[in-house]
């Protein structure tokens, strides 16, 4: 699934100003950056994994390696697990999951001002990692920012909402809700946020008073092996938060099915998600899935023709177009479907795609030389379907190194063509026109996914209209990938189910208690007293 998301929030206004202001010598100083050779993050400390196995880091805009993580299995993954079992129940539970939530604020917020101190370093180690165009990698380091601020917000607030009162109908009893952390919960998120995914899974965990193990990509998990750093640096109680590295076979596998996780979210593939769903299963644990996305963009032909193109563009190849609520699906209405696609096409041409550390980067790599040559393959498809390679389809000529992908946009696709209902993850674009609104909301729901929709109208009460009547957990109207860390983010169908952020993001990592009590002085009474009986 899970951003996929740009947070746009008011308290990071004055980070967004900043962020597309960098000098000459930011970049530079950028430049300079190292990858930290780190170990698994278990119980406050670096450890090695037991196998002593690595993984490299591949920079995909240049196909060096810069770097390597540590490979933890099932044996680091028992270790992180107990430390987090014990990190709830150190103390009966009063230094962490019963602490007052306050406590919890603190430490949460502690760790929103590490990472507002380096956030230019967490930046640039997000670019050189999964290929990011440092401009967005900044603007995600303000996201995870506002995400733990936000959260600790939320921790203080659970206090005063405890023994919430129930009405009842009878006046002998009286009710109450209390909301406890759900326990040990297990976090796994993908390549594409890396920091971002992880903060919006972290941060309601803590807030709710749970203890986490959290499992980033083996393709990206660089800044999330510095926020252990951070943790440690701001004195996260041990084992509250532990951070293991490695393959989704081993690692993510492994964690998946510990018998004494009691929770696992996971953003990523459907495919793994299901694998996730039948672990999860066998001990009838909960779960959160944000998965994949086949999302539309209805243009109807009442709008700014190059206002939208450019909402347009950036729903699809925003992030490198590696976005699970991408609106890679354009359905335009055939009166304007030729002006707005020449249009989009000059848009495209016109997006500046290099090295992510480059001043006014705004289309870096694909993560993986795996992941590259899934993208050109499903665009080899497409044409041998019958598809038109309008513009994009291959490498930059002036890029001969990385996993670079020109933007792509494909017209004459018809519904059962590959790329117009698998999830592509890299920057393809496939139109088909409408000529009626109930066509259009035809071809936007003939989809297994339902992550996100948009539509594009100056008329609004067609646009209130579609939003009731699309299939999906997010509507957009006039825009496309916004996102807001109150707002709540999740799909249905093969998108998943379940929602982050907002309130609806901690409730995640809440379990609810009811407790009553009988206040009568009178005996019950349902059962005849064997004192009244001769």
């Amino acid at each position: 699934m899970i951003i996929a998301w740009t947070i746009v929030d008011p308290i990071l206004e004055k980070e967004k100003k900043h962020i597309h202001k960098l000098t000459v010598r930011d970049r530079e100083e950028n430049m300079a950056i190292a990858v930290a050779s780190r170990q698994l993050f278990i119980d406050g400390e670096w450890k090695a994994p037991i196998l002593n196995k690595r993984i490299p880091i591949i920079n995909p805009s240049n196909e060096n390696i810069i770097g390597d993580i540590p490979a933890a299995t099932k044996e680091d993954v028992d270790l992180a697990v107990d430390a987090a079992k014990r990190a709830i129940s150190r103390n009966k539970g009063r230094d962490w999951c019963t602490a007052s939530g306050s406590v919890r604020a603190g430490y949460l917020r502690a760790i929103a001002a590490k990472v507002t101190e380096k956030k230019n370093e967490l930046g640039k180690l997000e670019s050189i990692d999964c290929g990011k165009p440092l401009d967005e990698a900044l603007g995600d380091m303000g996201g995870v920012i506002g995400c733990f601020e936000y959260y600790a917000g939320l921790a203080e607030g659970l206090d005063t909402k405890q023994k919430a009162p129930i009405s009842l109908p009878m006046n002998t009893f009286k009710s109450y809700v209390l909301k406890e952390p759900i326990g040990v919960v297990a976090l796994i998120t993908p390549w594409n946020y890396p920091l971002s995914m992880a903060a919006r899974k972290i941060a309601p965990a803590l807030a709710a008073g749970c203890a986490a193990i959290l499992k980033p990509s083996e393709l990206a998990s660089v800044t999330c092996l510095e926020l252990g750093e951070i943790c440690r640096e701001v004195g996260l109680p041990p084992g509250v938060l532990n951070i293991v590295t490695g393959l989704g076979h081993e690692a993510g596998a492994s964690l998946a099915s510990h018998p004494d996780v009691d929770m696992i979210s996971f953003t990523g593939s459907s495919a793994t998600g299901s694998k996730i769903m039948t672990a999860a299963a066998q001990l009838i644990k909960p779960v959160f899935l944000e998965l994949g996305g086949k999302s539309p963009i209805l243009v109807f032909e009442d709008v700014d023709l190059d206002k939208v193109a450019e909402w347009t563009i950036y729903g699809c190849f925003y992030t490198n177009g590696q976005i699970c609520s991408a609106t890679s699906r354009l359905i335009v209405h055939e009166s304007i479907a030729v002006e707005f696609v020449n249009r989009l096409v000059k848009w495209a041409k016109n997006i500046k795609i290099s090295d992510p550390l480059e001043e006014g980067c705004r289309l870096g790599p694909i993560v993986s030389e795996a992941q590259y040559k899934k993208v050109l393959n499903f665009i080899s498809t497409a044409k041998s379907e019958g598809a038109t390679i309008l513009t994009g389809g291959r490498r930059p000529e002036n890029l001969k190194k990385g996993y670079f992908v020109e933007p792509t946009i494909i017209t004459d696709v018809t519904t059962s063509m590959q790329i117009w209902r698998e999830e592509v993850f890299g920057p393809v674009l496939s139109v088909k026109t409408f000529s009626t609104e109930e066509e259009a909301i035809d071809l936007a729901n003939d989809t297994h996914y339902g992550l996100g929709s948009a539509v594009m109208s100056n008329d609004l009460e067609r646009c209130e209209r579609l939003s009731k009547v699309l299939k999906s957990g997010i509507v957009w109207i006039n825009c496309a990938q916004t996102g807001f860390v109150r707002a709540p983010w999740g799909g249905i169908k093969r998108s998943g189910f379940g929602r982050e952020l907002g309130e609806w993001g901690l409730d995640n990592y809440l379990s609810v208690k009811q407790v009553t009590r009988y206040i009568s002085d009178e005996q019950w009474g349902w059962y005849q007293s064997p004192s009244k009986m001769s």
